[in-house]
């Protein structure tokens, strides 16, 4: 893929943030333009996040241009706003290979590029890293500056606020840009809060301010009158009061698309000691009016003409796992009310839009935030109601501990459908869901499925919810196969795995979505293949049966080998004392990078022909 770099005249001779910083400041306009033309241009092109970096255009220009990175520190959080930051950090001419196998990362990422400080996938991690820094940098003695962009819902999360919470007790120099992509707020940005900006972080006010403290500080009234005085100038444009209370200095909100208004203000704020707050307001997908109009459609986005003002319909395929759990929430619910919905941000993901609308009362989006969505869910199952937690594999990872704490040790009847299970593809390392059957397995009173198909998946979500305790149904990023749904009443028997073919010598006991390969592998070995569904409790009674007559065991898993369902295999014939060969085929012992799932499936060896090789490879 190539963009004509003639159509770019300034940002085609941008190839560090210190070209940047050699042009002057009536150019950062035209830069930020050409800059937003180029995104438009290679995302449309190649696929990837979209509507955040429109939004991030003008901030990304301000503070390369004002801050000296990578010596300065600059931390991006959600990690998808930095494209901008990408391109004008070296990575130009390569962004068009982005979230592709061996191309570039999707996020900020610290084996890339010198510039980007912290890796990052989820979200809400920036305040507390940069606050890490920010000591680091005090020790070193250098003056090291250190920023964190936090935003498109980040803020959310309690880690934010507990790392706030901590950033204005400690009182380091560092500067947190709250960027608010919400409409809510556009009535306070306008010039004469830009005006009171510039004033409120220049060097006149805050000299004002100290002098005014120190020469009113032993006269008590006058004191407080200082303070009503300075709070009642500043009330005039800030929306609160909550930042200052936790001990930073607040400044906003201010237009985040005046690249002159940012460069001003945040040239003043970085000379300003302690904790500082700029408070910006951005619009997600600015500057494309499509992506303006539905930022979330927009928010990832496959390749599109931007000449049209709708996204190509997706070929006519197979419903999603999520619709499938999303249709079945419907079903559910339209014959039981004390079902309630839970999820952590995540509804279009999740497949949770229609029941959102069309069960409000029993629908309840969190926001970022996995461990209170658990223990949320621990309260309403102790009040009698039926809470079903619809979260990704990697996400559940960040409510580990109220799962065990709020869930399983008071053994309460929570069902986890757990999304984006095994291999997801081109979010990469933070995004694969391959660690959940092993953090879950060792936790007692849980009951762990994973459905070979669509309609498994359904018949395992009527069980698990009709279950006096908590229980997981895990399933991948994809599509089924076509199979017939059962009815909601349908239920399987609790630890009962099924055999699918009867072999010789050979038997592969598949857990999961992997079955699909497993069996093309089965056929070719003239090999015993097993659905064993559950992984945890395991079915031993059916692996004393292929005892009796197969050599070799084969486990079959898209989650780590080590501590996964395969590890329940052999702990159970360990148990047994029984002589047999056992290979586990699954993930090594490494992070699985970005790609597409078919990519990496192949790469892992986890597609038929790779079975069989690892197979093979090992009875030689």
């Amino acid at each position: 893929m190539t963009i004509n770099l003639a159509d770019y005249p300034l940002l085609s001779n941008i190839n560090t943030p210190s070209d940047l910083r050699n042009a002057g400041q009536d150019q950062l306009t035209r830069i930020s333009n050409e800059l937003r033309s180029y995104l438009l241009n290679s995302v449309s092109k190649s696929s990837g996040h979209f509507a955040s970096g429109l939004g991030t255009i003008e901030l990304t220009v301000a503070l390369h241009y004002v801050y000296n990175t990578p010596f300065d520190h600059l931390i991006w959080d959600v990690g998808h706003q930095a494209y901008p930051h990408k391109i004008l950090t070296g990575r130009r001419d390569r962004l068009h290979t982005i979230r592709q196998k061996d191309g570039l990362h999707p996020f900020p990422w610290r084996e890339e590029s010198e510039y980007d400080v912290l890796s990052v996938g989820h979200s809400s991690t920036s305040i507390s890293a940069a606050l890490g820094l920010a000591v680091a940098a005090e020790k070193e003695g250098k003056g090291r500056k250190t920023v964190a962009v936090i935003g498109d819902g980040a803020m959310t999360a309690g880690m934010a606020f507990e790392a706030l919470n901590h950033a204005g007790d400690i009182n380091k120099d560092m500067l947190i840009i709250l960027n608010d992509n919400e409409m809510s707020i556009s009535q306070n940005v306008g010039a004469l809060n830009n005006h009171f900006a510039k004033m409120l972080s220049g060097s006149f006010y805050t000299g004002l301010r100290e002098g005014g403290k120190k020469i009113l500080g032993n006269i008590p009234p006058i004191k407080e009158l200082a303070s009503r005085a300075e709070e009642h100038l500043k009330g005039m444009v800030v929306p609160s009061t909550f930042f200052e209370e936790l001990g930073f200095n607040y400044i906003g909100p201010i237009d985040g698309h005046d690249v002159n208004g940012l460069v001003n203000t945040i040239k003043n704020m970085r000379s300003l000691k302690g904790p500082q707050i700029l408070h910006i307001a951005t619009k997600k997908g600015k500057g494309y009016e499509a992506a303006e109009q539905d930022p979330i459609k927009y928010h990832a986005v496959p390749k599109f003409n931007p000449e049209e003002t709708t996204l190509p319909k997706a070929k006519p395929s197979l419903p999603s796992y999520s619709k499938i759990f999303g249709d079945w929430l419907c079903k559910r619910a339209e014959i039981d009310n004390k079902l309630v919905a839970i999820t952590p941000a995540m509804a279009e993901g999740s497949g949770m839009v229609e029941f959102s609308q069309r069960f409000p009362e029993q629908y309840f989006d969190v926001a970022i935030a996995e461990q209170h969505a658990v223990t949320y869910a621990a309260g309403l199952a102790i009040g009698g109601q039926k809470p079903v937690v619809a979260i990704y594999s990697s996400f559940l990872q960040r409510g580990y501990d109220q799962l065990i704490h709020d869930v399983a040790i008071q053994n309460l009847p929570v069902l986890f459908a757990v999304d984006r299970a095994g291999i997801v593809g081109a979010d990469g390392a933070t995004h694969q869901g391959v660690f959940d059957l092993s953090f879950l397995r060792c936790i007692p009173n849980m009951i762990i499925m994973a459905p070979s198909d669509e309609r498994e998946c359904q018949l395992m979500l009527n069980t698990g919810y009709q279950l006096n305790t908590p229980a997981v149904v895990r399933y991948p990023r994809g599509n089924g196969i076509g199979k017939e749904l059962p009815a909601t009443d349908e239920l399987i028997e609790i630890g009962k795995g099924v055999v699918i073919e009867q072999g010789k010598e050979i038997a592969l006991l598949s857990f999961g979505t992997m079955l699909q390969e497993a069996k093309i592998a089965a056929e070719t070995l003239n090999a015993t293949l097993v659905d064993m569904r559950f992984v945890k409790p395991i079915d031993q009674q059916l692996i004393d049966g292929l005892l009796v007559n197969h050599s070799t065991l084969v486990t079959i898993e898209d989650n780590a080998i080590a501590g996964g369902a395969g590890s329940a295999v052999n702990e159970y014939i360990l148990a047994q004392g029984k002589a047999v060969k056992v290979l586990n085929i699954g993930i090594k012992d490494h992070f699985v990078k970005h790609g597409t799932q078919e990519e990496i499936h192949h790469e892992l060896e986890l597609d038929a022909q790779g079975i069989i090789t690892q197979i093979n490879s090992y009875l030689a």
